[in-house]
């Protein structure tokens, strides 16, 4: 049989200890975890981002994956913990709507909120919440527990609104929704949008105020430092400069707006 897989993803950075005392509670009740990092570096606070980086990989993991997640600005408050089974994997977070999109892709069966004290630490800190209430939940599930041991139906769920391109029919507008650590501009325009648009003709693409000259298939076609646009690993439309930060030279980042025109 093989060993239960647990995926972390924090905002809590790697140089303090509270990703480390995670591991620990969880080894500490299912000692059989392989335990993965997808990152610990989501930008503190940012709930969208932390939603982006996990609907991003989540597909990657093996079957049977219980991710845990925990990008938590609202530790400690009146917001709900959840666990949700999506059939192939299961999810455990703050009800704060760090799982919108991973939910959208991966419809979950059902969704208990953590109100069950027996599979939390006897003692759960109000500043945190994820070594003493998620990281014990997820290790529970890991152990083969059921779902529902953990509490009751949550019911409906917190959802992001996670912006959305505009459409028309000789124009998109959309914006940029991520850069990663290469400064690639990361929008909300996917493969099948952008092709159904360019089935008219000729496009002008610009970000912000700048244009961007060209499409090309991989960063190599550009040349040293020039801005160019493709389509990345996610399938969607990034702003990229080949050995160089897109976001640096147009000094531009998340939420800027991203417009194509079809040419007459």
């Amino acid at each position: 049989m093989a060993r239960p897989v647990i995926a972390l993803l924090t905002d809590f950075g790697t140089r303090d200890h509270y990703a480390g005392a995670m591991k620990g509670v969880a080894l500490g009740i299912c000692p059989d975890l392989t335990l993965v990092d997808i990152s610990h570096d989501v930008p503190p606070h940012d709930v969208l981002a932390g939603a982006l980086e996990l609907a991003a990989c989540f597909r990657y993991f093996p079957a049977g994956t219980i991710f845990l997640v925990v990008v938590d600005p609202g530790v400690g408050s009146s917001r709900r913990g959840i666990a949700a089974d999506a059939g192939e994997y299961k999810f455990v977070a703050p009800d704060n709507g760090v799982l919108t999109m991973a939910l959208e892709e991966a419809p979950a069966r059902k969704i208990v909120e953590l109100t069950e004290r027996r599979y939390a630490r006897p003692t759960v800190s109000r500043t945190f919440e994820g070594r003493d209430r998620f990281a014990p939940a997820a290790a529970w599930l890991a152990k083969g527990i059921e779902l529902s041991a953990l509490g009751r139906p949550a019911g409906s769920i917190h959802r992001l609104e996670v912006p959305r391109p505009a459409i028309a029919p000789d124009r998109l507008s959309g914006e940029v929704l991520r850069v990663d650590r290469f400064g690639n501009l990361i929008t909300n325009v996917d493969r099948k949008i952008f092709d159904t648009l360019a089935q008219g003709g000729a496009l002008e693409l610009r970000v912000g105020a700048h244009v961007v000259s060209r499409v090309v298939s991989t960063y190599a076609d550009a040349g040293a430092g020039e801005v160019c646009a493709l389509f990345g690993s996610s399938d969607h439309l990034e702003i990229a400069a080949n050995g160089s930060s897109a976001a640096s030279q147009l000094g531009v980042g998340r939420g800027a707006p991203v417009h194509i025109v079809r040419l007459a």
